[in-house]
C-alpha cells in the first residue's frame, strides 16, 4: 500500500514499539493477518497500567484498527480474533486500575446531572491551562498541543460510538453536541480542522497521528480511556458521563488557552479552535449533564453509576496528564518522550477559514 497523497487525514504512521507487547503488535501488524502467540499478555500485571508505556501503547494500536487505521496495515487485522485477545487482557488490566483509582462514585438523591457538578466541583486537578495562559513559553505551549493533537485531529469520533447504541433523549442530546463538533457539515469548521490550523500556526506536523511517539503512555491513556468505553457497548454510560464532564470543564481552560497563544503574539487562526469552544462548551455543558445524561439514567437508571464513573475516570486521568506536563516542565525538562522539533515560521493555514472576527479576548484573569 503506497502512502496517501494527503498525510492530513490518515491513516497514520506505525509508531515505535515500546516494550515486548507493542513490539510483537508493530511486527505482527506489518505482515497478513496471522494468529498471534496464544500466551502473549497472558499474566499481564504492570505497576501501573494507566502510565505504563508498553501496555497504552499496545491498546492504542489495536484501538487505531478501528479508527482510520495504519499506513499499509491489512484492514483485516481489526477482528482478528488472537489480537482481540490480547486487547482484551490489556483491556482488562486498564479497567481495574481506573476502577482503583476512581472508586464508585455514589448517585445522589439529587440525581445524575447533580453527581457531575459534584464531581466537576470536586475536582482539584493541578491548573494546566493557567499555567498555560500566564506563563509558559513558546516551546511548552507547542508540547501542549502536541499532546493534544492525538486527540483533537479526530476530535469528537470516540464519542460517537455511542451514538448507534442509544436511543430517545439521551440520542437526541449526544447528536446535537456531536453535530456541533463536527460543523454542522462544514469542513471550515469541524472542531478538528480548526485544529489542524492551530498545529500549522505552530509550525507543528499537521498530519494524522503524527505525534504518537513522542507522547508518553499517558497522553494516550486519555485517548484510550475513551476508547475503551466507546468500543463497548457495556460502558454507554460512561462513555456519556466522560463526555459530560469534559465539556463541563472545557469553557473556562479553553478560554485561557487562547489567551496564552495570544500572549505569545498568535493570530485569530491560531487561537480561534480554543476561541471556538469558549461559547460552545458552555451551551454543551448543559445539554450534556440535563439532556444527554439525565436523559439515559431516566430510559436505563442502573446506568447512572457508569454514568458518574466515567465522569470520575475522565477527570481522574486528566489530572495525571496535567500534572505530569507541570512537573516536567517545573524541573526545566520536555514533557514529551523526545522533544517537539523547532518551530517553523508561521505558514498559511491549511483550511480556508473564512472572514469572521473572532471573540474579543477575555481579560487575563
Amino acid at each position: 500500500m503506497s502512502e496517501p497523497a494527503d498525510r492530513r487525514y490518515g491513516p497514520a504512521t506505525l509508531p515505535r514499539e515500546r516494550g515486548p507487547l507493542s513490539a510483537a503488535v508493530v511486527e505482527a501488524l506489518r505482515h497478513p493477518p496471522h494468529d498471534l502467540p496464544a500466551d502473549l499478555g497472558v499474566g499481564l500485571d504492570p505497576a501501573d497500567p494507566i502510565t505504563d508505556e508498553d501496555l497504552q501503547l499496545t491498546l492504542f494500536l489495536c484501538y487505531e484498527l478501528h479508527y482510520r487505521g495504519w499506513l499499509g496495515v491489512d484492514e483485516s487485522w481489526e477482528w482478528q480474533p488472537t489480537l482481540l485477545a490480547l486487547r482484551a487482557r490489556c483491556e482488562r488490566a486498564f479497567e481495574a486500575a481506573l476502577r482503583r483509582l476512581v472508586g464508585a462514585p455514589p448517585v445522589p438523591a439529587a440525581g445524575v446531572a447533580a453527581g457531575l457538578a459534584e464531581l466537576v466541583a470536586a475536582d482539584d486537578g493541578p491548573s494546566l491551562a493557567a499555567t498555560l495562559q500566564r506563563r509558559a513559553d513558546l516551546a511548552q505551549f507547542r508540547e501542549f498541543v502536541v499532546h493534544r493533537s492525538v486527540y483533537h485531529l479526530r476530535e469528537a469520533d470516540p464519542h460517537s460510538w455511542a451514538l448507534p447504541r442509544l436511543g430517545g433523549p439521551a440520542k437526541a442530546a449526544l447528536v446535537e453536541i456531536q453535530t456541533d463538533e463536527y460543523g454542522n457539515g462544514r469542513l471550515d469548521r469541524m472542531h478538528a480542522e480548526l485544529f489542524r490550523s492551530t498545529l500549522d500556526r505552530l509550525g507543528l506536523d499537521t498530519a494524522y497521528g503524527a505525534h504518537v511517539d513522542v507522547v508518553p503512555a499517558v497522553t494516550l491513556a486519555t485517548n484510550n480511556l475513551m476508547s475503551l468505553f466507546g468500543l463497548h457497548r457495556r460502558l454507554r454510560g460512561a462513555l456519556l458521563g466522560h463526555l459530560a464532564a469534559f465539556e463541563m470543564t472545557s469553557s473556562l481552560p479553553n478560554r485561557r488557552y487562547g489567551n496564552g497563544l495570544r500572549r505569545l503574539g498568535f493570530d485569530e487562526v491560531a487561537t480561534r479552535f480554543y476561541d471556538e469552544h469558549v461559547e460552545a462548551d458552555a451551551v454543551h455543558e448543559q445539554i450534556a449533564a440535563h439532556d444527554m445524561c439525565g436523559g439515559l439514567v431516566r430510559v436505563e437508571p442502573a446506568l447512572a453509576e457508569d454514568v458518574l464513573f466515567g465522569a470520575a475516570a475522565g477527570l481522574a486521568v486528566d489530572r495525571l496528564f496535567a500534572a505530569h506536563l507541570l512537573d516536567r516542565w517545573a524541573a526545566g525538562r520536555s514533557s514529551l518522550r523526545t522533544p517537539a522539533p523547532p518551530a517553523l515560521p508561521p505558514r498559511v493555514s491549511l483550511v480556508a477559514l473564512p472572514a469572521v472576527a473572532p471573540p474579543a479576548p477575555p481579560a487575563l484573569v
